[in-house]
């Protein structure tokens, strides 16, 4: 299987990763790429290079659980393929929960419904390591209990398991790519950050790192451009159709470990300040990545260097 020549669609395509997943798929050669996305953390910014590669890009300000709405859009576009990417982020959920879990799961159930009645051909879904709560073994593969302790989680497990129902019982063609810790540049810095842009952020601004908890939570981080090959892969991977696949770097770091790697490259001495652990924060990630291994030969290119991610911060975010 080939993108080259296909019709494309992205939900939540103006985000951190569906922003390099735009960028990656152009080299695809896609006879239309199509981005669709509510905006909510979306920037029209992130998608400056996507746009400069590929001039007839088309961006619809939707949002994508209304299922008339992106029946016409897929209609008007003539989209075969879906990459959905489109969620509200796990900080989101702790302000709203139920809000946050009952958009997540609309999101994927109005994808699901065209895809049951062949309004298009595939759907590649993103699902998330928080499916999984704290690690009960590790490496963590795709048998790991699903424990999520936010709902956040809830909702990532809730939509998986919607897909595979959809993929079992209507026969739509669909993969399943369940992403660790991703980081990069154009990664939101503002409400609902996560630690790497919140601390960066924090330390151009004169003030010292925080730490939620006692900094000895562990995390598996993945370049997103890692992630976004994998999902190309995956999709081109016919043996991956109905599978849920884990993509990671294999390896764990400590919240702590992460936080003094941020400061010490921007040359900040303040001590770290330590908080009252968060509601919902899972102690221990690390990825097993063997079947990404085994159906498209995944291995991360890229280690934890956070050196041009904390450069593009220092460029372009405002303190």
């Amino acid at each position: 299987m080939s993108l080259k020549n296909k019709s494309i669609l992205l939900t939540g395509g103006a985000g951190f990763i569906g922003s390099y997943l735009a960028d990656r798929l152009i080299q695809e050669k896609p006879s239309n790429l199509v981005v669709v996305d509510n905006f909510f953390l979306g920037k029209e910014s992130n998608l400056q290079e996507a746009k400069a590669n590929y001039p007839q890009l088309k961006i619809y300000h939707q949002d994508a659980s209304n299922q008339k709405a992106m029946e016409n859009i897929i209609r008007l576009e003539n989209i075969e393929i879906i990459f959905n990417l489109a969620v509200i982020p796990l900080p989101a959920s702790l302000d709203k929960p139920k809000w946050s879990f009952e958009k997540n799961v609309k999101l994927t159930l109005c994808l699901c419904e065209l895809a049951r009645n062949r309004a298009f051909d595939t759907l590649i879904h993103f699902s998330s390591s928080e499916v999984y709560g704290s690690c009960q073994y590790a490496p963590m593969n795709e048998n790991h209990p699903l424990n999520p302790t936010t709902s956040y989680g809830a909702s990532k497990a809730a939509t998986d398991l919607l897909v595979l129902s959809y993929i079992k019982s209507f026969g739509i063609d669909a993969s399943i790519i369940r992403p660790f810790n991703n980081y990069g540049a154009r990664q939101n810095d503002g409400s609902y950050a996560g630690i790497i842009p919140l601390t960066i952020k924090r330390i151009l601004s004169g003030d010292a790192p925080v730490i939620y908890g006692d900094g000895k939570q562990t995390r598996d981080y993945v370049y997103v451009a890692d992630t976004v090959d994998a999902a190309v892969k995956l999709y081109n991977c016919d043996a991956s159709r109905g599978k849920i696949v884990n993509i990671g770097s294999g390896y764990e770091t400590t919240i702590e470990g992460l936080v003094e790697l941020i400061a010490q490259h921007l040359e900040c001495n303040k001590p770290i300040v330590y908080r009252e652990a968060r509601q919902g924060d899972v102690q221990r990630h690390i990825a097993d990545i063997s079947l990404a291994q085994k159906l498209i030969g995944f291995k991360p290119k890229t280690d934890l260097a956070l050196e041009s991610t904390i450069e593009w911060y220092r460029r372009v975010a405002k303190p």
